[in-house]
């Protein structure tokens, strides 16, 4: 039987030490920062701290999707090892490295006949897609089979619900996410969004509500309105540079439900530089989205 390895993307926003304890492989998408081209690794090559801070302080990041090239290198090392592959990608809505993953998959698949390399667009972003690949490597770990584990993946990645509200709605209307006249009346009435990811894996807005606090509360309340059989789930929270909001959150969420745990991490680079600091986002699994 062949090994199945599970390759995920640093938009998954995974803790680095879950990361490194289960040896899972990775790829990275780019932040343009400070005029140095820099990894998204999961805060190893430039630290969560010092992005935010640089934002918080007006740099402009900009991204970068994962290349063909790099795609094909990881998909041959596989393939020449005898391995199956799982690669469970960032949304194809709001990026075009899984594009580039299906050419090199292509590319790969024609030079090495047995090759074995399936392709799961996640259509979720950040802890929401970092919880598909939690389950799906606890699953592996657990013996399943790649063909469980990638049916599994398909039937319930579009029950993850990622509910988040930013701190400044100027970062998204740069990303073209809002009007500007959205964003410069939000910012003067201390307006705060709260947006979802929908099925086709991109960012919509829901509703607006007064000040932080509140806002942090509607995340809760989606929560309430949404999740299936909480007392079976790890669910996740991430944000950006502002671990107080999260932990209210996860308090928040353990005073009413009996989750099996709750994982916090921040938002890496390629994520914030679209949402800026003070993104708090919160994820879990649902009937439907």
């Amino acid at each position: 039987m062949m090994d199945t390895v599970l390759l995920i993307d640093s938009c998954s926003d995974l803790p680095r030490s879950y990361v490194d304890e289960n040896a899972i492989p990775f790829v990275s998408l780019v932040c343009n920062f400070k005029d140095r081209e820099y990894k998204d690794d999961f805060g190893k090559s430039i630290s969560y701290k010092e992005f935010f801070n640089a934002v918080r302080n007006g740099e402009m990041p900009s991204t970068a999707q994962v290349n063909v090239y790099e795609y094909t290198e990881i998909f041959k090392k596989y393939a020449a090892e005898g391995k199956s592959v799982i690669y469970l990608g960032f949304s194809s809505a709001l990026s075009g490295s899984l594009s580039s993953a299906y050419l090199a998959r292509d590319m790969v698949m024609e030079e090495i006949k047995d090759a074995d390399i399936t392709i799961v667009d996640s259509k979720s972003a950040s802890l929401g897609e970092g919880l598909l690949a939690y389950n799906a490597n606890e699953m592996l770990k657990a013996g399943a089979s790649k063909d469980e584990v990638v049916s599994w993946l398909e039937t319930n990645k579009l029950k993850v619900n990622h509910w988040f509200t930013v701190d400044d709605l100027g970062h998204l209307k740069r990303g073209g996410r809002l009007s500007g006249t959205a964003a410069f009346l939000g910012t003067l009435l201390d307006i705060k969004p709260v947006l979802k990811v929908d099925d086709e894996g991109k960012l919509i807005p829901i509703s607006k509500v007064k000040g932080r606090k509140k806002s942090i509360k509607t995340l809760f309340e989606m929560l309430q309105e949404n999740i299936e059989a909480p007392e079976e789930q790890v669910i996740a929270i991430s944000h950006g540079d502002c671990i107080e909001d999260a932990e209210y959150l996860k308090k928040m969420i353990q005073k009413e439900y009996n989750v099996k745990d709750v994982i916090i991490n921040h938002v890496g680079p390629v994520i914030g530089a679209h949402t800026g600091p003070g993104v708090v986002a919160l994820f879990f699994f649902g009937n439907k989205r």
